[in-house]
């Protein structure tokens, strides 16, 4: 309905014109025009064709816009409104003593003219701004900042927004985290994030694909389950090539925090100071710590590389070698620890059986 009203409205404002022009033309000119009506109605026939092709070209570009400015974030498509009005403002409050300059009457039209140039490119500048620091303009405008200040006061501390990265996701452990309610916050995936997730689940590789359709499964979970906390959000950065570095500048203009389990990612947003949760060093501190004497239910699943050492594991996957276990493969036991290795690949505790303990 739109796009008649506007390509009929230029047809009947070309179709005016023509028509209503014919009496600005000279009067030596109307004096040889032997019918003035027919005239009348060939130049309006003609001013409503071009109406029509003008008509035709703001209607296919008032879609173009339309559709760029519905596909826009609406961060982005916020933080441009904001820096346009306020080149607007710029202009007119920098540009306002030119009105006063003693142009001869001649030059008259240099006033409107500078406005007019002035106006367009203070608003253009304002905008280029706002796509270059709109998000931390909006952190600013954000009730958040208050929280900042009043953090930065001393008496309200608020929990940080977490972005999760796809290893995160996949993982799983991020569910059980949730659900054990210890992890405080809003909790931001963003959109290229689960776009490098979809690549996954749609990888040839059986392996990588099973892999992206579990994480998938669980972000849906989650997302059902934490429906007010799990936001898609909808940065993207296109001059930025990998998922890892629009994470670390994601996370530093929103001040959050990341979540992940990718021990290369973790170092790199620690060196451009971006706090990280690594899911594996928080699985490794909340392990039992096993000291010399104390006992273990443990099932030996095989043999050490010792003759007659046996191997279990416990149930967060550290491997515990038995000596004299061998004997009881298949079994579970009652083990006593008698040393502990941390290594790079984790950590490691030695036992014995308690049949094999020499009483002192």
């Amino acid at each position: 309905m739109l796009d008649a009203i506007i390509v009929i409205s230029f047809i009947l404002a070309g179709a005016g014109i023509g028509f209503h022009g014919i009496e600005d033309l000279p009067s030596n000119v109307l004096s040889q025009v032997t019918n003035e009506s027919a005239l009348r109605l060939v130049v309006a026939g003609f001013g409503g064709l071009i109406g029509l092709a003008i008509g035709l070209t703001v209607q296919t570009s008032y879609r173009r816009l339309e559709k760029r400015v519905r596909s826009m974030p609406a961060d982005v498509l916020l933080s441009r409104s904001i820096g346009l009005v306020i080149g607007l403002l710029g202009a007119n409050l920098l540009l306002a003593p030119t009105f006063l300059l003693p142009i001869p009457a001649e030059f008259s039209f240099i006033k409107p003219l500078i406005a007019l140039v002035g106006s367009i490119l203070f608003a253009f500048s304002g905008v280029t701004l706002a796509d270059t620091h709109g998000r931390a303009l909006l952190r600013l405008l954000n009730p958040a900042s208050l929280e900042g200040f009043l953090l930065a006061e001393g008496t309200l501390k608020s929990a940080s927004t977490k972005l999760l990265d796809t290893s995160c996701i996949i993982d799983g452990r991020i569910e059980e985290l949730l659900n054990t309610g210890f992890l405080e916050g809003q909790i931001l995936v963003p959109q290229f994030v689960l776009q490098e997730l979809q690549m996954v689940a749609d990888a040839s590789n059986d392996q990588k694909r099973i892999r992206g359709r579990r994480g998938l499964d669980i972000l849906n979970r989650i997302r059902s389950a934490y429906s007010d906390r799990i936001v898609i959000h909808s940065a993207d950065y296109d001059d930025i090539a990998t998922v890892d570095a629009k994470l670390v500048r994601l996370a530093q203009e929103i001040n959050g925090t990341l979540l992940t389990n990718d021990y290369n990612l973790s170092k790199v947003a620690t060196v451009q100071s971006v706090p990280v949760l690594n899911v594996n060093d928080l699985a490794n501190a909340v392990r039992p710590t096993y000291l010399p004497g104390d006992n273990i239910d443990l099932k030996i699943v095989r043999e050490g590389k010792e003759p007659a050492q046996g191997v279990g594991y416990l149930q967060d996957g550290t491997m515990v070698v038995v000596e004299e276990g061998l004997n009881y493969m298949g079994s579970e036991i009652q083990v006593v620890v008698t040393s502990a290795l941390q290594t790079s690949a984790g950590r490691m505790i030695f036992a014995r059986t308690k049949n094999s303990m020499v009483p002192s």
